[in-house]
């Protein structure tokens, strides 16, 4: 079935246009990666002709028409004509003269291109123009007199998705030309557009406007309550636009009146996704065009009627114009402001929303308690000192991960401190004044502090939240001219806390005793490190005021970090850690440097404090996920408890936009309930959908949204964006093709307010986040709309392994640990070697356990026997060669559930063996327990267990230990207290331990 787009049946009688072109779709009724998505279609009825001409005025808005191909091929036969010759090619028409065969319609393929690459990263080239016509049809072209003339029948796009009309439809130069001619005084001209028509060409007018005219009246149509939107379209006429700025009149009418407060444009002021309020400077270069989204957000107890008043443009050195605004609003009451209809715009209110923004606690944490100078939260707590530096920090969870103690654990030896070098060489020590509390709620304590040396103030801005984030903002002011040799930030970390490190160019693995590290952001994306035990730990970062979010997932070198002012000191700063006796020193220093009198930098630093809550094990056992969509009784009968849908399939086909086929979502999800399942949706930032009813007003907002590029990736993308993109990722069954997010911006408003529409009218159960580009504002504000009204909100992550050129050379669990406090599970993910990497790297940058988390493996299937001793298995149905079903049993006939997991990281834990390469983790239970025994031995080899039968709570003369055969992993097996236990290369057993 074709879908029929008609042009507008009347001509403006001054334009000049002869003839109005009729625009069609088809239903994918030709291979467009062969021939492009274009084609004109063309009647010829020329019997016995040698050579026809066609005159097509396609005005095309892609740019450099004459060198792309031309394909002609007959309608009746589907053959493509080879005797054809281009006599010229613009954008505006083309003229060709081609054979007619047999048939008398014609189809000329304007665009046709191909796929450099069949990938999820494609590259169209659009085929250059190649000379198939043979000499003596070219030569009898000069002879051929009154040569028959092809008509133009429609131009026709591949199907509705991929149509340039109206609004990518160009007027021609001389329209143009006419159209500012008829107001020579004017410096720029304002068209008022619909919201169904979004504007889309940033260079060119569309020829829509040229047969509307101008206009100084903009009509429109709502219902009550509705979010509504209407375009300006701003075009300089004569010079560059500066400061372009819009106000609103109140709109009335014969029963009211609607006011201006409820009015504004999104181009120039908004809310951002940290709730403050912001504005942006338009400018608009000469030629260009510029959509300008305006929002009213009508009053629902507004009567119906025409409203109207209207909006004022005005700009730097220009004279303002005035647009008349009339809005008629029909009685009927659009629900919700009208965001069950997003094709109509309505969702753009979303980009402004503050929902979720106060910073309640969240489950499990408790609420902050201050107690002097000494702020409580779960598991842990900050004793600050008087410079507003941490004096200690401790924590208080157990070994073992799965409770907490009464006991801390010391972090630090000393406090943390800044510590001024001076030209002399001596150690300037600073004068603080009393920590001052400004502010303390239960899910915020923030306070401040001065310290001054002679020459130099240091303003102290702490905050801390409830799930242990502490941000410094550390102002440091030079109140005279000075020059000093360091400034460096101490962490002394007591050494008991500081056994592994991760980041600065280290993978998980235990920590060095000496370690050096630079500065390279141009190639890293390194600003700090974790370092800790399982029990407690440190992450933190170095940052100065103009710290922005790099991009990730392949994408850093693009947009990667800013070198901090103050801590890069042009490449002078760095990381220096040493170790003495019980202390490890952490030395975060600058370098020399002179600051003149009132000047200013920020040495601001990021603090993270883990573990964030204990293991839930019992999560782990009970909720298996199956990471593919498919039939729900299918997915029932494996025991899986939680379905994960992936983008790219029917019920969430568009990437990061799962609005479209909500229907099929709901009524999938609604059964899946029905059976006892959950499910959870893929949905992030990363990059956005071409689907996306938003993505033209997105775009309108230059930068903010959408990342700058070079362009380029699938045809869609080049033919309706242009450029100025990052193309990103493509599946090609649902022609479904991204760009990149530029990163923090307000669509994270947008995105929270889709979750929570998503909740509330789909009722998903939570979502599954496929590497994060968006910190921990956004992440908290997604787990609480996930979570309102009793919803589980179960959030998973996955990444692909960050450690490489292209991601900056950062570890995954780094880069997301701000995000760790609000998930439930772990699933690194591709390129993670469970075969060569140390169990420390297991431990840290896998399982989660020193986070309080629990994890699953990806790559290969993972490691079964090493993933045992982490409680990981693999995730159904990812991979063939590795059903994690047979563990799931194993688990089942144990009984995991409410078990204690104690890991070999445990001193005590009461299962050892003789060889340090071959670890042993304990599921304890009454008089039973699961031993998991993997090998990072270079060969076979034989062990020994080393039972401590008293804190295993077994009679050793009642015990037996046996091996239940698991398929795929291990046979039956039965075995006797100190006797050899082979453990093959790689591998390991499930031992069970019994009192008879």
């Amino acid at each position: 079935m074709r879908i029929a787009f008609f042009a507008l049946l009347f001509l403006a009688c001054n334009t000049g246009i002869a003839q109005q072109i009729k625009y069609t779709a088809g239903n994918n009724d030709w291979d467009a990666d062969s021939l492009g998505n274009q084609r004109v279609v063309l009647s010829a009825d020329a019997k016995g002709a040698k050579v026809v001409k066609a005159v097509i005025n396609w005005r095309r808005s892609d740019y450099h028409p004459e060198i792309k191909q031309l394909l002609v091929v007959d309608a009746s036969t589907n053959k493509r004509i080879d005797n054809v010759k281009v006599d010229a090619i613009t954008r505006e028409k083309g003229t060709i003269y081609f054979e007619p065969s047999s048939g008398t319609q014609y189809y000329v393929y304007y665009l046709p291109y191909k796929i450099d690459r069949k990938s999820n990263y494609p590259n169209a080239k659009y085929l250059k123009p190649q000379e198939t016509a043979n000499a003596d049809w070219l030569q009898s072209i000069a002879s051929t007199k009154d040569t028959p003339l092809a008509k133009v029948v429609s131009i026709e796009s591949v199907n509705a998705f991929n149509s340039f009309y109206p609004m990518e439809v160009i007027a021609t130069a001389s329209e143009v030309k006419a159209l500012e001619s008829k107001y020579p005084s004017k410096k720029y001209l304002v068209f008022p557009e619909d919201r169904m028509h979004p504007i889309k060409m940033k260079h060119d007018l569309p020829q829509r406007w040229i047969l509307k005219g101008l206009t100084s009246t903009f009509n429109g149509k709502t219902d009550r309550g509705e979010n509504y939107a209407y375009q300006l379209g701003i075009y300089p006429v004569s010079n560059d636009l500066k400061k372009v700025k819009i106000t609103f009149s109140d709109l009335k009418g014969a029963k009211g009146t609607i006011s201006s407060k409820v009015m504004s444009c999104l181009n120039t002021s908004g809310i951002d996704y940290k709730g403050n309020p912001f504005s942006k400077q338009v400018d608009v270069a000469k030629g260009d065009v510029q959509a300008m989204w305006c929002l009213v957000n009508v009053p629902q107890n507004v009567s119906a009627g025409i409203y109207t008043g209207y909006a004022t443009i005005s700009a730097e050195g220009v004279p303002a114009t005035r647009i008349n605004i009339a809005l008629k609003v029909d009685n009927k009451i659009a629900p919700k402001g009208g965001v069950n209809e997003p094709q109509k715009q309505t969702r753009l209110t979303w980009l402004n929303s503050t929902m979720a923004q106060k910073n309640d606690v969240i489950k499990p944490y408790i609420p902050l308690k201050v107690d002097g100078q000494s702020i409580s939260l779960l598991g842990r707590k900050v004793i600050l000192d008087n410079t507003g530096f941490p004096k200690n920090i401790e924590t208080f969870f157990t070994p073992e991960m799965t409770e907490m103690t009464d006991k801390p654990k010391q972090l630090l030896n000393q406090p943390i401190s800044f510590m001024l070098e001076t030209k002399d060489g001596e150690k300037e020590l600073w004068k603080p004044s009393a920590v001052k509390f400004t502010d303390k709620t239960p899910g915020t304590v923030k306070w401040e502090s001065q310290n001054t040396v002679p020459g130099l103030r240091m303003d102290v801005c702490g905050s801390i939240e409830f799930d242990g984030f502490i941000a410094y903002t550390v102002k440091l002011t030079a109140l005279h001219d000075i020059s000093f040799n360091d400034l460096r930030l101490h962490i002394p970390m007591n050494k008991k806390a500081a056994t592994y490190m991760m980041g600065l160019n280290l993978k998980g693995e235990k920590r060095p005793d000496t370690y050096e590290w630079k500065w390279d952001v141009a190639h890293k994306n390194q600003d700090g490190a974790w370092i800790g035990s399982v029990n407690a730990g440190l992450q933190y970062s170095l940052r100065d005021e103009h710290y922005v979010r790099p991009l990730n997932t392949n994408f850093y070198l693009q947009r990667p970090l800013l070198l901090p002012a103050s801590w890069g000191n042009d490449n002078k700063g760095g990381i220096r850690i040493s170790e003495a006796d019980s202390t490890v020193w952490v030395n975060n220093y600058s370098g020399s440097r002179s600051m003149k009198k009132g000047e200013v930098l920020y040495y601001n630093f990021n603090l993270l404090i883990t573990p964030f809550h204990t293991i839930n094990t019992n999560f782990q056992w009970a909720t298996r996920f199956y990471h593919k969509y498919n039939n729900l009784d299918t997915i029932k009968a494996t025991g899986a408890t939680v379905v994960n849908i992936h983008h790219g399939t029917p019920i969430n086909p568009y990437i990061n936009y799962p609005f479209i086929a909500h229907d099929a979502m709901k009524a999938y999800i609604d059964e899946a309930h029905r059976k006892g399942l959950k499910v959870k949706i893929y949905n992030t930032i990363r990059e956005l959908s071409n689907s996306a009813y938003e993505l033209y007003p997105l775009r309108s907002l230059g930068h903010e949204v959408f990342s700058p590029g070079k362009g380029g990736g699938y045809s869609w993308l080049q033919e309706h964006l242009g450029d100025d993109y990052i193309a990103a990722w493509y599946v090609p069954e649902y022609k479904d093709a991204a760009i990149i997010n530029s990163g923090m911006n307000r669509w994270h408003n947008y995105y929270v307010e889709g979750m929570n529409w998503l909740v509330q009218n789909v009722e998903i159960d939570g979502i599954y986040l496929d590497d994060v580009a968006f910190d921990r504002v956004t992440m908290k504000r997604i787990k609480r709309v996930l979570t309102a009204d009793g919803h589980p909100g179960i959030i998973d992550l996955h990444s692909a392994n960050q450690y490489d050129k292209a991601d900056g050379f950062n570890n995954s669990a780094n880069l997301y640990m701000e995000n760790f406090p609000y998930l439930n599970r772990l699933w690194f993910g591709e390129y993670f070697d469970y075969e060569k990497n140390s169990p420390d790297f297991f431990l840290t940058e896998v399982s989660g356990i020193p986070f309080g988390l629990m994890g699953e493996m990806l790559q290969g299937g993972g490691n079964p026997w090493r993933g045992m001793v982490y409680g990981m298995t693999n995730r159904m149905p990812w991979s063939d060669n590795a059903d994690p079903r047979p563990i799931w049993h194993a688990w089942d006939d144990f009984g995991m559930q409410n078990g204690k997991m104690i890991g070999y990281w445990v001193d005590d834990c009461p299962v050892k063996t003789n060889n340090p390469e071959v670890l042993a983790t304990v599921y304890k239970k009454d008089k039973s327990a699961l031993v998991s025994i993997a090998s990072w031995a270079a060969d076979d080899v034989n062990i020994k267990l080393k039972i401590d039968w008293k804190a295993l709570g077994i009679d050793p003369s009642k015990a037996t230990i046996t091996a239940p055969e698991v398929k795929n992993f291990q046979p039956k097996a039965d075995f006797q207290d100190g006797h050899d236990i082979k453990v093959e290369k790689g591998k390991g057993w499930m031992l069970i331990v019994t009192e008879k």
